[in-house]
């Protein structure tokens, strides 16, 4: 019988560690081996960054950019664990660091574990390329909780990508995060973001493609935090012997790259 995968969980005092916690107890095959969170809290069971990582196979992150990105160069430092990120708010340093860590060992990086957004980047990828971006207008809208700390979130710049790679262009390139004032009139082939925070709201995206006499909305709500986790769980199993590199949940459920669907 094959030995079970050991789990640690970063973040474990937090809203996405504890729920990665609680769906571990209803997954055969993995094991919880250490929860650790800030350098120096022990308390309750948690251990220190060092001993975590020694006693894992793979290590769930859903802390914040920078602790992400000090946590990947820790574990490329050692050659392992593997690492599951779900973080957001990344700075293109630590991005780069990240990056780099990548070379030494296998990191999933997703904004999303969610299958139904997976589902829904192709969606947007295919209509953005079908629809002309001179015709067309796109809005990616998102709300969440009033905790969250960054913004846009990164699913939603994950679908803004999507979108710019259906139009075969750089989001950078086309991207407007706010609009404020006398802000003109709406450029073509701009992708727009909106954001809201209130309340409890776990997460929800529309992709909007407005025309003049029609509007298509493609949509997705999360309703619990344990769909994310079960999604990173899963992305726990499938890491494990991996070659290093960056993966994506995209990887993980054997989808097509986004922008290579049609080869």
């Amino acid at each position: 019988m094959a030995s079970p995968i050991r789990i640690a969980v970063a973040g474990a005092r937090g809203h996405m560690g504890r729920a990665v916690i609680e769906a571990l107890a209803d997954e055969p095959g993995l094991v919880l081996a250490a929860r650790f969170g800030r350098p120096g809290d022990e308390r309750d069971g948690l251990v220190d960054r060092a001993a975590a990582l020694a006693a894992a196979d793979v290590v769930l992150d859903f802390t914040t950019g920078a602790a992400s990105a000090a946590l990947a160069q820790a574990c490329a430092a050692r050659g392992g664990p593997a690492l599951v990120i779900g973080a957001t708010g990344f700075e293109p340093p630590e991005l780069a660091a990240v990056a780099e860590a990548a070379r030494r060992i296998p990191i999933v990086r997703a904004g999303n574990f969610s299958l139904g957004l997976a589902m829904l980047l192709g969606l947007v990828a295919q209509a953005a390329r079908a629809l002309p971006a001179e015709a067309w207008d796109i809005e990616i809208l998102e709300a969440h909780h009033r905790r969250k700390l960054d913004a846009p979130s990164g699913t939603a710049l994950m679908l803004g990508e999507a979108a710019a790679a259906g139009r075969g262009v750089a989001l950078a390139a086309v991207e407007r995060r706010g609009r404020d004032g006398l802000a003109g009139p709406r450029p073509p082939g701009e992708i727009g973001f909106a954001v809201l925070r209130g309340g409890g709201i776990v997460g929800e995206h529309s992709v909007v493609f407005a025309a003049e006499s029609e509007t298509l909305t493609l949509s997705h709500a999360a309703h619990d935090r344990g769909m994310f986790a079960r999604g990173a769980l899963a992305a726990a199993r499938w890491i494990v012997g991996r070659a290093p590199g960056a993966y994506d949940m995209q990887d993980v459920l054997g989808f097509m790259p986004i922008g290579q669907e049609n080869g």
